[in-house]
């Protein structure tokens, strides 16, 4: 909806135009060169802002957790900020790949049921190579290391597996705030792009994680499977004690059911107790003194229960009690 201008406002943007100030070509030249985000309606969003930002706060805690280890690993000072979550199609993410990138396959389970699709973990080749020399001993120099299409070596390899065992092995705590999650390593791809781990149309979540070294800074990218997501938000929705409540909301179908239902309702003029002589020997027009006078409140009881007092009467040649008020406190249970 437009803004609205007030009349004062109004007459000062015509002041404006009148004295050169303002060009009104101008600003719409401005509008038309602003630069907006184009939006794919071929491929819808598949998850709101709101996933989006979950996602991103729980790798903000998985980024804490693994910042420390990586310090004792590479006996370093080291920085693990997240820098962006992105939705993308999995072919965007493969395609950015090359034949010497090395992708490690994490299987993930949701309440101990694992999950079809593997969350993909791809930390840049600079960076890796700085951490393995770091763990060898050297200064972990990313300026000398040789980039292109890099080859690993065996030795290579069985490090960036204990180096990838050791960062996922805590990926499930930051997970543990919305629902039980486990993250085992799996294997390591050598050559992903001959490899179709996830359908190239797939619906991905890529989430950026920034390293930075005293010599240098790199990337950690993690892929997670939209199917995965999917499980996962359902099964957190499942768990959410405020859903449970609106889908087990069924007090109009029981009240439905309870309208017709029979209720016996007992009004208590008062009580006394009597002899079983006196009582043998009552006869019609006898008086009982209940100890109460004759304007005193009627409690009506429901189930044994005190919850209504009222006044005795008739209604068309009938008795009837007229409710007065409801008891609010805890009902008396009717002595006996």
């Amino acid at each position: 909806m437009p803004e609205v201008l007030s009349q004062s406002q109004i007459d000062a943007l015509l002041s404006a135009v009148r004295s050169g100030e303002k060009d009104p070509e101008q600003s719409q030249e401005e509008q038309q060169s602003k630069k907006y985000r184009k939006y794919d309606f071929y491929s819808p969003r598949k998850f709101t802002k709101d996933r989006i930002k979950m996602i991103n706060g729980i790798f903000d805690n998985y980024t804490r957790v693994i910042n420390s280890r990586l310090n004792s690993m590479m006996h370093t000072t080291c920085e693990v900020e997240v820098e962006n979550v992105e939705e993308q199609r999995y072919y965007e993410f493969s395609n950015a790949l090359s034949e010497g990138d090395v992708l490690g396959v994490v299987n993930a389970s949701i309440k101990q049921k694992a999950e079809e699709e593997p969350v993909l973990f791809h930390l840049s080749t600079t960076v890796a190579l700085s951490m393995m020399d770091r763990m060898l001993g050297g200064e972990g120099d990313m300026n000398k290391m040789q980039l292109g299409d890099y080859t690993y070596t065996d030795l290579e390899l069985r490090l960036y597996e204990s180096m990838m065992e050791s960062l996922v092995s805590v990926m499930g705590r930051s997970w543990e705030n919305y629902i039980l999650m486990d993250f085992t390593y799996g294997r390591t791809e050598v050559n992903p792009t001959l490899v179709q781990l996830i359908g190239m149309d797939e619906t991905v979540v890529i989430v950026d994680i920034k390293l930075g070294f005293p010599n240098g800074t790199g990337r950690l990218n993690v892929c997670l499977p939209g199917t995965m997501l999917t499980n996962v938000f359902a099964e957190i929705n499942r768990d959410n004690p405020g859903r449970k409540v609106t889908e087990e909301d069924n007090s109009e179908e029981i009240f439905d059911k309870l309208r017709d239902s029979s209720l016996e309702v007992v009004a208590e003029l008062g009580s006394t107790q009597m002899t079983l002589n006196d009582v043998y020997h009552l006869s019609v027009g006898d008086v009982i003194d209940l100890g109460q006078p004759k304007n005193s409140p009627v409690f009506l009881e429901i189930g044994g229960y005190n919850w209504f007092t009222g006044r005795m009467g008739t209604y068309k040649k009938n008795m009837a009690v007229k409710i007065d008020e409801v008891c609010f406190q805890q009902p008396a249970r009717r002595s006996e």
